[in-house]
């Protein structure tokens, strides 16, 4: 079947310059959900009222900053868990969609035009894909095929028109947390197992140029679900669950590629897996995620220069399993789910900036 390709963009001329909110209530929701098991379109759950949370330890910063709405996803998705910014647009891959939990699918968001455009799809359907970019190719690792369990083994490059396979992940492996660093690819954490899931602590390095993995010090705590960003030259690895999200982490390490070594850093103030986890002006932000019958929407943040952490502005829909990417001067959190599990799909789209 020809592959589609078609922009697609916010039906209601009211998204057609975002709207900002703050104490609004959540207007914008009609229709943008679905359930897993079910089709057709439904309002916000009530259940989420019941298990969204946004308090925080931490100090509120003196600038909290705004979100906005943007154009809703074409199709309601979660457990993407990661997304990645590739020709300054924000990549989608794979997820929940559609009643299936190994969809192929490959949606790219144009922050300028505020447009979603339906790109080739991912050759193996799968959820809680590990995705990175480095120089001009966007790279997808693995995946779970059934429902955040039983991961395949299957790598991927994309150059802006098609797809590619590339050499197998040495194990099966789902939700790995991949960022690129110098010239090499980093898969670090994930999770393993169909009847038995379990979390493990791998930690490799994919190089492009020789098509071949290698590994370096493994992460200190096995967990998976993790937020991952560079910041200057060390790789941070936030949060996660060991195992489950009833056993979701505030773990905080760097790894430093020139020693091949971990070290512990200040923890994030609040424990939670599937969240977004971005490098936005010089400060790390990590927002939304699940525990066990929450949803977050916390917002906060960690400063390099002063070890600190501080809360901003919490999330307008607190969600988990969402891609969250930087473009332009704004974090881009897209899709995800209202609830814990993964039994509800959102088409949410908000973003949020200092101003």
């Amino acid at each position: 079947m020809p592959q589609r390709r078609h922009l697609l963009g916010a039906a209601a001329a009211t998204l057609a310059a975002p709207l900002l909110l703050r104490a609004q209530g959540h207007q914008h929701h009609g229709g943008q959900f679905e359930r897993l098991n079910q089709p057709g379109r439904i309002d916000l759950p009530a259940i989420h009222a019941q298990q969204a949370v946004t308090d925080t330890p931490a100090p509120r910063a003196a600038q909290q900053g705004a979100w906005r709405v943007l154009a809703p996803l074409p199709i309601p998705r979660t457990e993407m868990a990661w997304a990645v910014a590739y020709r300054n647009r924000v990549h989608l891959v794979g997820g929940y969609a559609e009643q299936r939990v190994d969809k192929p699918y490959h949606h790219a968001y144009d922050l300028a035009l505020n447009q979603w455009q339906e790109l080739p799809q991912l050759p193996r359907g799968a959820n809680h894909v590990g995705v990175a970019t480095l120089a001009d190719k966007l790279y997808a690792f693995g995946g779970f095929i059934e429902q955040n369990r039983t991961p395949h083994d299957q790598s991927f490059a994309f150059d802006g028109s098609r797809w590619q396979a590339i050499r197998r992940l040495p194990e099966a492996c789902g939700a790995i947390a991949c960022i690129a660093l110098g010239n090499r690819v980093h898969l670090i954490g994930g999770a393993i197992g169909s009847d038995w899931r379990r979390s493990i602590d791998w930690h490799l390095v994919y190089d492009p140029a020789t098509d071949r993995y290698e590994r370096r010090q493994p992460l200190p705590v096995a967990r998976d679900h993790t937020g991952i960003v560079v910041v200057g030259n060390a790789i941070h690895v936030i949060g996660g669950r060991v195992d489950s999200f009833h056993t979701n982490s505030s773990l905080h390490h760097s790894y430093d590629a020139q020693t091949d070594r971990w070290e512990f850093r200040a923890p994030m103030p609040t424990p939670r897996s599937g969240h977004g986890c971005v490098l936005y002006r010089g400060r790390v932000f990590v927002m939304g995620g699940e525990g066990t019958n929450r949803v977050f929407g916390q917002n906060e943040a960690w400063d390099p220069a002063t070890e600190r952490w501080e809360a901003y502005a919490p999330m307008l829909t607190p969600r988990h399993g969402m891609g969250a990417v930087v473009v332009g001067d704004a974090i881009v959190v897209a899709g995800g789910g209202p609830q814990m599990g993964g039994g509800v799909k959102s088409a949410i789209n908000e973003a949020f900036s200092l101003g």
